[in-house]
């Protein structure tokens, strides 16, 4: 069977939260649930490791503005994170190429992330904070469920984060102008922090 369904799935996933599809994929295939997961992603390190920044991220992906920081730093490790899973498991199947199982990967969970960054910044506008916990316990909750489903149904599971990430698309235009009001206000919180550093210095 075709490893593809399940690579777009986590890639998808990924995007979203990396560490929650390592921490998933290694349980999984750790408690011998399913036999598509490499042993890589099994090691009680890479378990250990993805445990702790998992926790970290669920703090740091509730806070208002943090939340976009992280997402700003995670930029790159998500779809790098993406692209290794995909690879990992296209070399544990051998039904796809693993170069292009890496680029489906990170390619997917780019997308998904930019969905994931673009949406934080509209909900940042809002002046209550609990839109941003809420939101990002939708997110684990999703991409918890969905990759335990694509475990055991890939196929369904990939049409499941396809409708998901281009509903996450036409929301993120929906929310284009909340995100350009999001970008002049960090820039004007720039601004003043600048002339505030400059009026310390005085003349």
């Amino acid at each position: 069977m075709s490893v593809l369904p399940l690579v777009f799935t986590s890639g998808w996933a990924s995007g979203i939260n990396a560490y929650a599809v390592v921490l998933l994929l290694g349980v999984f295939g750790a408690t011998g649930l399913s036999d598509d997961v490499p042993e890589s992603l099994q090691s009680p390190g890479v378990l250990i490791a993805a445990g702790v920044l998992f926790a970290c991220e669920a703090v740091a992906d509730k806070i208002p503005y943090v939340d976009s920081v992280w997402d700003a730093v995670h930029t790159v490790i998500r779809p790098l994170s993406g692209a290794w899973v995909g690879a990992l498991l296209a070399g544990q199947s051998g039904s796809l190429p693993d170069v292009a199982a890496g680029a489906i990967g990170g390619s997917t969970a780019l997308a998904s992330h930019a969905v994931k960054a673009g949406t934080r910044m509209a909900v940042n506008t809002s002046p209550e904070p609990f839109s941003n916990a809420i939101l990002s316990t939708a997110e684990d909750l999703g991409v918890g469920g969905v990759v335990t489903f694509a475990m055991f149904h890939p196929e369904a599971a990939a049409v499941i984060a396809g409708v998901l990430l281009l509903l996450g698309v036409l929301l993120l235009a929906f929310l284009a102008s909340r995100i350009r009001r999001f970008l002049r206000r960090r820039a004007q919180r720039r601004e003043e922090r600048h002339l505030a550093a400059a009026a310390d210095r005085g003349p």
